[in-house]
């Protein structure tokens, strides 16, 4: 859902499947003692009558952030009683929770200077890549993962990236973000 008061009792139900969105972010921020300071989350919620709407959170400036699903749902959820900013525009909600209104096509332009990697079953090993190409983890990385759909090209609105997989299978977006992390990290 991307407005409203977010149901915490039923995030699976009535929350839009926002149970599987809190997952992929504690994911791509929490450690087990701290948070993630070179990463930052674009969540992108559709649902519901009404623009899509954006939520970023920064792993340097976030407060707040804790690992039960609960707690994590209700920061987000403060984003989504407020009425939206235009398209682009980005309002502090909490230190390091940002929303703007939105879709995937603006966050792959404001990721123009940066690497971007669609996750997809089908496509090259994102380790094998790794391998081949370990300049790859210099700068910027975006990675994007779709909900239960495979992303089109018309998703992407025309912008360049590169599908990579993390197997042949289709992973829940928290395993996949935890991969990500595994395979990043010891590159470092």
């Amino acid at each position: 859902m991307a407005r409203g008061k977010l149901p915490l009792n039923d995030l699976a139900g009535a929350g839009g499947r926002f149970d599987v969105l809190v997952r992929a972010t504690t994911a791509a921020l929490l450690t087990s003692h701290g948070l993630r300071e070179d990463v930052e989350v674009i969540l992108h919620l559709g649902g519901g009558p009404g623009p899509a709407r954006r939520l970023r959170l920064n792993g340097t400036n976030l407060r707040g952030l804790h690992a039960d699903e609960r707690s994590a749902a209700g920061m987000l959820g403060k984003a989504l009683l407020k009425p939206q900013p235009p398209r682009g525009q980005w309002r502090e909600v909490t230190p390091g929770l940002d929303e703007s209104g939105g879709a995937l096509a603006d966050t792959l332009r404001e990721w123009s200077d940066s690497t971007v990697f669609v996750l997809d079953a089908e496509a090259p090993s994102f380790d094998g890549m790794l391998v081949g190409q370990p300049e790859l983890v210099e700068g910027d990385l975006g990675f994007v993962l779709s909900d239960d759909k495979p992303l089109t090209e018309a998703d992407l609105g025309g912008h360049a990236v590169d599908r990579c997989s993390l197997g042949d299978r289709w992973l829940q977006g928290h395993a996949a973000v935890h991969i990500v992390h595994w395979l990043l990290d010891r590159q470092a």
